[in-house]
């Protein structure tokens, strides 16, 4: 009650004042300095100041403090009232002062003064370290420095891939003089910039976390608008289990009224020329680039993914986007004259109208733009029903699109799990359906939406194998082996579940844990981050449970990453790296099709006919979607041309 009363206080002092309020950073502990650093830096960013390092042992001790470029603070004091500085100034001497010190081998973060006496910064473009240049771009200044491209050239240049970069062509002329000084090291590329993008929250109300989350709004003709549903999810971030925002579960009036808007765009959209829609899909996969930082963030928030994961989710999808550029090829027919006698035959490529997307959790960027860049350019309407773990991406993706040009009801949002995707495959003016999901999902939609007439796509789930020969090259094998399994969580079509050893797997198994080992599992937001978590608690027990039932059954378990613990995200649904030994096909870890992060071996002991019982294991499994071949050298024989 104390506390609560307290922070009544502050707000209301705050409200009366106009002061803001700047808080230090949680102390915790770190497995290096550079984390540290970086996490005491961006949260000092979110907050509103701007955090440098005052004095440095760079082995045992760090200790940081707050000023508005760094540079003065060592200089001789001087009573305030005597100074003549501006109020802005950024000569004042901040108290506030963070220490990190090593202990053993972490690296234990506290606050000594977390106090400031200056007002917070609104806007970070506000600071000088806004205008810094990044690592990639001190690269990029190199090279074209060397190709005699003049500095303003090199600005408009650098400003194509970065709209916000506010660095002058003096910051580039200093730049250039470094360089060609040979001034410029490696240790100088990594100087911290603050993300101009970040949005500070200063409010007593945000700081204590009690704001009511955002509500995910629905697209329905070109407008975005607040869902009246009494019902709600929760989007909740898989590391921290923060609620980041709420789906709403969209009405039946509501969906009525997305399908409608679809409906009544197609005629005009149809019409419409081939070459208009590729120029707003040149513009829509611009905006992508220009944002993809943005929804990268997103993506790793809401889904768990690493960033390079995330960018990767997006550049994937970017791929469709610009295939899409091509339509006016691709949809030219066909005409063959004199087919029979008098006939001639044409095939004429027709849009087939209000068309629906059901997307998975796992690629919330690229699954939605698998879907309806190509639907939409070739001529039809859409409605996307983005996954109900991570919409996030998706609104990013409409937002983009609306902004590219895209006309008032060419592309609608819905939100729901089963009443809605139930919705989609019964509406008689809904005549194609794409979806990315689980085989359960996958045979029920396939078999609704058939029944009503619809044409649909369905991408069920997968348990991919490999095949790894005696003869294949070892450090090939291994690392292509640790990316496929363990690769986004595990939560992917193209993960690669099983690996069938043809003789053992005994001279692989210490090789590969060790790998295994070394890949780094932390928030995907974070610097370095191999693995992020998996999407929700409820993922992370049926991993659990299902290696625990292999145990039982006989496999044997030679890495276990069910317990990790992540420094600062103890509440994050986080599995490291798992291997079963000695799997059989009997076994239930092995029979299921399930998103999970183990790697479970299945050994054929004998070395005769070895690679036609893999075969035959491979295509028993009914979920196995593509199999992988890692071998030396090996004739392909007819049992092998057969398969493939």
């Amino acid at each position: 009650f104390c506390f609560l009363l307290s922070l009544m206080e502050i707000q209301s002092h705050m409200e009366e004042t106009g002061q803001l309020l700047m808080l230090p950073p949680t102390p915790g502990t770190f497995e290096d300095r550079e984390e540290l650093i970086k996490y005491v830096r961006d949260f000092g960013a979110s907050q509103g100041y701007v955090v440098t390092i005052k004095k440095s042992r760079r082995d045992r001790r760090v200790i940081l403090g707050c000023d508005r470029g760094g540079v003065y603070r060592n200089r001789r004091k001087i009573e305030e009232c005597k100074r003549k500085r501006k109020a802005s100034s950024r000569l004042i001497n901040c108290p506030f002062e963070a220490i990190g010190k090593k202990d053993d081998d972490v690296w234990v973060l506290t606050v000594k003064n977390g106090e400031h006496n200056h007002e917070a910064l609104r806007d970070m473009s506000e600071h000088p370290y806004s205008r810094r240049f990044t690592e990639e771009e001190v690269r990029q200044i190199k090279v074209m420095t060397e190709a005699g491209v003049k500095p303003r050239q090199v600005l408009k240049a650098l400003k194509q891939t970065n709209p916000e970069l506010q660095s002058t062509p003096r910051h580039l002329y200093n730049l250039k003089a470094k360089i060609r000084q040979g001034n410029v090291s490696e240790k100088s590329f990594k100087s911290w910039r603050p993300n101009r993008s970040a949005i500070i929250n200063l409010s007593a109300e945000a700081s204590t976390r009690d704001s009511c989350p955002p509500k995910v709004p629905y697209l329905i003709g070109g407008k975005f608008v607040e869902s009246q549903a009494s019902e709600m999810i929760d989007v909740v971030n898989p590391a921290t289990q923060e609620v980041v925002s709420q789906v709403p579960l969209t009405t039946c009036e509501e969906f009525k009224a997305a399908v409608g808007a679809a409906k009544q765009a197609f005629p005009l959209w149809r019409n419409t020329p081939v070459t208009t829609r590729q120029r707003i899909m040149f513009k829509l996969q611009e905006l992508i680039r220009r944002d993809i930082d943005k929804l990268a963030m997103n993506i790793a928030i809401e889904q768990g993914k690493t960033l390079n994961g995330a960018k990767g989710d997006v550049l994937r999808g970017l791929e469709v986007v610009e295939h899409a550029c091509g339509m006016a090829t691709l949809q030219m027919g066909e005409f063959v004259p004199n087919a029979s006698s008098g006939i001639d035959t044409y095939c004429i490529r027709e849009p087939l109208g209000v068309c629906a997307g059901i997307c998975l959790f796992n690629f919330p960027a690229m699954i939605s733009l698998w879907m309806f860049p190509i639907a939409i350019t070739c001529g039809n309407t859409f409605i996307l029903k983005p996954s109900e773990t991570n919409p996030g991406a998706s609104i990013i993706l409409a937002t983009l699109a609306v902004e590219a040009g895209l006309p008032d009801g060419v592309l609608n949002i819905v939100h729901g799990t089963n009443d809605i995707v139930n919705h989609i495959c019964d509406d008689d003016d809904i005549k194609a359906i794409s979806l990315v999901g689980s085989n359960t999902a996958g045979m029920h939609i396939y078999a609704r939406a058939a029944a009503s007439g619809k044409r649909v796509q369905s991408n069920m789930g997968a348990k991919n194998h490999v095949v790894i020969m005696p003869d294949a090259s070892a450090d090939a094998t291994l690392d292509a082996l640790v990316a496929a399994s363990f690769g986004a969580a595990g939560q992917r079509c193209m993960t690669i579940s099983t690996a069938v050893f043809v003789g053992g797997s005994s001279p692989w198994e210490n090789e590969l844990v060790e790998r295994a080992k070394v890949l780094k599992v932390n928030a995907g937001t974070e610097a370095g981050a191999d693995l992020g978590p998996v999407i929700s608690k409820e993922a992370k027990n049926r991993i659990s449970r299902l290696v625990q039932s292999g145990i039982e059954s006989g496999a044997r378990l030679v890495l276990d990453g069910r317990h990790i613990m992540v420094p600062r995200y103890l509440n994050g649904n986080f599995v490291a790296p798992t291997i079963l030994c000695d799997v059989t096909t009997s076994m239930e870890c092995y029979k299921v099709s399930v998103f999970m992060l183990y790697l479970i071996f299945r050994c054929i002991a004998r070395l005769a006919n070895s690679l036609e019982e893999a075969i035959s294991i491979v295509n028993r499994n009914k979920y196995c979607i593509y199999p992988y071949y890692y071998y030396l050298m090996w004739p392909v024989d007819s049992s092998l041309q057969l398969f493939l």
